[in-house]
């Protein structure tokens, strides 16, 4: 016999049928396209329609009893009604676009989407002289200044600043063709700068972009000849002399210079080498404690702005707050924009280390490698405290909960297609031999070889994590010349398959390679005797633009 539902059970079917509703528009807001398309309109909306409400256009700056009144009972409001504004230095830098866009400008105004939706002010200011923002910095006269993770060693490792307690709390972007080595006629690749005269910034990014980059091919420092300038600006006009073999530049001097000298051209940027030159902003512990809040909504706003910039639509508006700010035209603006990566919540998780899963570069990487190298170039008197000492990550965890969704997730890794013939024959960028000892006849990696790839080229891969990479298997001439062939280009493949496991990297990225004895080391053409054998016996890395 049938029953009829009662008046109490008909109403937790409709909750039921409500919540599943609920849940369902929810997953579709944070997890797709769509949703995300939806509620970037409509916090674009509320954005506008707020700067429109009692708002003066011509001055810059909101009616401030109007803001004032709508703001009245937020929950966020760490600065509403205070004239404590948070103090911001910049330098030129497309990176920072995402900053200019949802303050409304440069200048602290109540049209600001971090005042108008935190109750936070917040005042950027222009100051390409890093020593004189490090000096007003200290001095108090900025909250918060900026650096890239691999220069921050030299602002923790010295004594009378550590003791400030300078914290990285955000990472703002990844350098993506602003930063490149320029380079003269006959220089085809970063080994040939060996022996070469080369002009860079010192201490700055630019180090460490050729640091890096000699690393690639088996180089180090004392290799080159450095001519040090105080910055990249120099760098490009000393590329110009004839005593100059090439320069480590930023964008765009590195197009002006090689216009300039005859059969000049890029080497390489950070297009390829696309993990090495990371943005951050840093703050004294104590004034991220007392301005926490301030803190937060800073970071949460910054982050929003990030993913809003993902719309191709509200890039004109943060290259016209980027333009008047660094007083240049819309276009070039743009421009600057065009060579940098803007870091999302989920790059900022993977990059502080806040991710078990990440296995590419993170700031703990950069910064450690340069703490060492500062002191080996005697740019530093000792090494910096570690990395988990000198960040701050609390405003990343209380975003955490708050900023979910595909708009702020992480960048994925690149997606590399199946390497063409005119891939596989590319000439490369770097090449760096590595000796991985096989058993006779053998091709599995064993622990040894394992360490080996671990410390001589995993960094070297996560850093140049678009380029692709050729990986060169090489035998003596004891055996068969066809056994020998397909004995290297199992070696090279049991590389690769390390590095995809290990490392999370794309299997397509690799090239394959097996050379069989076909191209000894020089001077050991005729494997005479067991130490050529043994050189001959190697695995190469070729770095390959893609």
């Amino acid at each position: 016999m049938a029953r009829r539902l009662t008046t109490f059970s008909k109403l937790l079917i409709t909750l039921l049928i409500l919540g599943i509703i609920f849940l369902g528009a929810r997953w579709v807001l944070n997890n797709t396209e769509l949703g995300q398309s939806i509620q970037e309109k409509a916090e674009q909306t509320a954005g506008d329609q707020g700067a429109n409400s009692g708002s003066d256009r011509n001055s810059g700056v909101a009616n401030s009893s109007s803001n004032n009144d709508k703001n009245s009972g937020k929950k966020n409001t760490a600065n509403s009604g205070s004239d404590d504004v948070l103090k911001v230095q910049l330098v030129s830098w497309g990176g920072y676009a995402p900053g200019l866009y949802y303050n409304e400008g440069a200048a602290a105004n109540e049209r600001s989407r971090f005042f108008r939706e935190h109750g936070v002010k917040v005042d950027f200011k222009l100051e390409n002289d890093l020593l004189n923002a490090l000096d007003a910095w200290i001095a108090d006269e900025y909250d918060i200044i900026v650096q890239t993770a691999d220069a921050f060693p030299l602002y923790t490792a010295p004594a009378e600043i550590n003791a400030l307690k300078p914290r990285a709390f955000i990472q703002v972007d990844w350098s993506r063709g602003g930063d490149a080595i320029i380079v003269k006629r006959g220089i085809n690749t970063v080994n040939d700068l060996k022996g070469k005269t080369i002009a860079v910034a010192v201490p700055s990014p630019a180090q460490t972009l050729l640091i890096t980059s000699l690393e690639a091919a088996g180089l180090s420092y004392s290799d080159v000849n450095v001519i040090k300038t105080t910055d990249n600006l120099k760098a490009a006009e000393l590329f110009r002399a004839a005593d100059v073999d090439a320069a480590v530049v930023w964008s765009p001097d590195d197009i002006l210079a090689t216009r300039d000298v005859a059969g000049s051209k890029i080497l390489l940027t950070t297009e390829n080498q696309s993990h090495v030159i990371a943005d951050i902003m840093l703050a004294k512990d104590e004034v991220i404690k007392n301005k926490k809040a301030q803190f937060d909504a800073f970071y949460e706003g910054w982050m929003k702005g990030v993913s809003e910039l993902r719309n191709p639509a509200n890039q004109e508006k943060a290259a016209k707050y980027l333009a008047e700010f660094n007083g240049v035209s819309v276009d070039d603006a743009k421009g600057m924009m065009s060579t940098v990566y803007w870091t999302s919540h989920g790059d900022n998780m993977n990059f502080f280390g806040l991710n078990s899963e990440y296995k590419g570069q993170k700031g703990q990487d950069l910064y450690s490698k340069m703490s060492k190298s500062f002191v080996e170039t005697g740019d530093s008197e000792n090494a910096a405290p570690s990395w988990r000492t000198v960040i701050n990550t609390s405003s990343i965890m209380a975003a955490n909960e708050k900023l979910t969704g595909s708009r702020y997730s992480a960048e994925r890794s690149k997606t590399f297609t199946p390497a063409t013939e005119k891939v596989r024959t590319a000439a490369p960028i770097a090449v760096k031999p590595v000796s991985i000892n096989f058993n006779s006849g053998q091709f599995e990696l064993g622990a040894n070889a394992k360490t080996i790839i671990d410390l001589q080229f995993a960094d070297v891969a996560k850093s140049f994590a678009n380029a692709r990479v050729r990986i060169e298997g090489n035998t003596d001439n004891v055996g068969g010349r066809e056994m020998n062939m397909n004995l290297s280009r199992k070696r090279a493949q049991a590389v690769a398959d390390y590095l995809e496991k290990a490392y999370s990297m794309d299997r397509n990225r690799f090239v394959i390679v097996g050379n069989g004895p076909d191209k000894p080391v020089p001077g050991c053409e005729s494997n005479a005797n067991e130490s050529c054998k043994a050189k001959n016996r190697r695995t190469e890395f070729q770095l390959i633009a893609n």
